[in-house]
């Protein structure tokens, strides 16, 4: 299989690097109008919009949005029909998620100056919070746990699921993730016209605050399109791998971490750095010798061989170098004292370190978020969190003492920038 071998020395590496990494992001025009008709759509004619573009994409023939809700019973009903290894995995996934998202939460704080005033923060989780889940074959029950936990742990008061259900084929897993999470609402809709549902609000489904999780191309653009009527999380990329080896790893286990990405879709990318030639010949012998093993192999070659790579690095150093250029999803650090290493790395947006932490923990049951940051901007992003469903509000409150020594400064301030009600504002206060 034809993956790019690169090489720090060699002569035109960084515009190569660059070409690898280039992904358009921009969106595309058609999808982008077809979404806006969709939005607009269900702005104007609520319920009855969600119902017909429902029943056209995904072949069902609801008579009301009231009955495409999901009750309490059948999640429940669904979590204790799975199978007793099922069920167990999932509620210790959630138990781990929530234990690690549970240290995410921020507290208010204040404190009193000398003469009296106070100043402070108060934080305060949102209100209602829409949970978008992909449906069909492309069922993710852990997208659940990580979309659902850290709202519910941050107090959000209400979450909103929507999920499609084509065909009416509803995925026992997802609605059983949703039951362990305490899900309140689940709708089985879903693409453009559940993100317009969710922001805007229908006879049926409640208007929310943010919109999180995944979607295809239709979502990713409604989200873009509602983003400033209510929060996102991100518009995420293609998957992606990063992984750093001292050479001294197991082949066949490096070659099987880039296909655990490579596998999500041919627009996923895996790229492997090591100081040692021998060893990236190891690995890539092991790739050809194993794909032809996986289910999704198509996918696999095609993401390898389009946007995968194999780089000799230098040394170690230079690999922390290229890594905090590439800014990564997904980082794995297959080394001897990986803690000690990951110290140099300054973007990423989860770092997974020593050769027995596989990035597959990180997905569904170490604990952090799997909702990160790609496309490089883990440059200025984070993982999904707490924080996410959390605001903070400034506290200020000024003594009668205060206001003679703020007033002052404020005024000359204001006038400073011409705003001279702000002045006086400040001024009536001086004693």
């Amino acid at each position: 299989m034809n993956i790019k071998r690169l090489n720090t020395r060699d002569t035109g590496f960084e515009a190569e690097l660059k070409a690898l990494l280039a992904f358009e992001t921009a969106q595309d025009d058609t999808i982008d109008q077809v979404v806006a008709n969709i939005l607009k759509d269900v702005k104007a004619r609520g319920d009855a919009a969600v119902l017909e573009y429902t029943n056209r994409f995904d072949k069902t023939n609801a008579t009301s949005l009231a009955a495409l809700e999901i009750p309490q019973a059948e999640l429940h009903a669904a979590l204790n029909g799975l199978p007793a290894a099922q069920r167990e995995a999932l509620q210790a996934a959630a138990d781990r998620v929530r234990s690690y998202h549970e240290k995410q939460v921020m507290q208010s704080w204040q404190y009193t100056e000398a003469d009296g005033t106070l100043l402070g923060q108060q934080v305060t989780a949102l209100d209602r919070v829409g949970l978008y889940v992909p449906g069909g074959k492309a069922a993710y029950p852990s997208s659940v746990l990580m979309n659902a936990i850290p709202a519910k742990v941050a107090g959000v008061q209400e979450l909103v699921m929507v999920v499609p259900t084509p065909n009416g084929e509803k995925n026992p897993l997802v609605l059983a993730a949703a039951a362990v999470c305490g899900v309140d609402r689940v709708f089985c809709i879903g693409g453009a016209q559940a993100v317009g549902a969710l922001a805007y609000g229908t006879e049926t489904v409640p208007p929310v605050d943010k919109i999180v999780g995944p979607g295809n191309a239709y979502v990713a653009a409604a989200k873009r399109r509602v983003f400033g009527v209510v929060g996102i999380d991100m518009v995420a990329g293609p998957s992606e791998i990063l992984v750093i080896s001292d050479g001294r790893s197991n082949p066949d286990w490096t070659a099987m971490d880039l296909f655990s990405q490579a596998e999500h879709d041919e627009l996923a990318q895996a790229i492997l750095l090591s100081p040692s030639a021998g060893f990236l010949d190891q690995v890539q012998a092991s790739i050809e010798r194993q794909v032809g093993e996986m289910p999704r192999q198509d996918i696999i070659r095609t993401s390898l061989q389009n946007r995968g790579a194999l780089i000799q690095v230098k040394d170690l150093a230079e690999a922390a170098e290229i890594c905090n250029y590439i800014a990564p999803e997904h980082l794995e650090l297959s080394m001897d004292d990986a803690l000690a290493f990951s110290k140099q790395i300054r973007h990423a947006g989860a770092i997974f370190m020593g050769r027995d932490t596989c990035e597959a923990l990180g997905d569904y049951c170490a604990g952090p978020n799997h909702v990160l940051p790609t496309s490089r901007t883990a440059r200025f992003s984070s993982p999904l969190g707490v924080y996410d469903f959390q605001k903070r509000s400034s506290l200020i409150m000024v003594s009668s003492a205060g206001a003679q020594t703020l007033g002052k400064i404020a005024a000359t301030l204001a006038y400073g920038e011409g705003l001279q009600a702000h002045a006086r504002s400040a001024e009536y206060r001086l004693k």
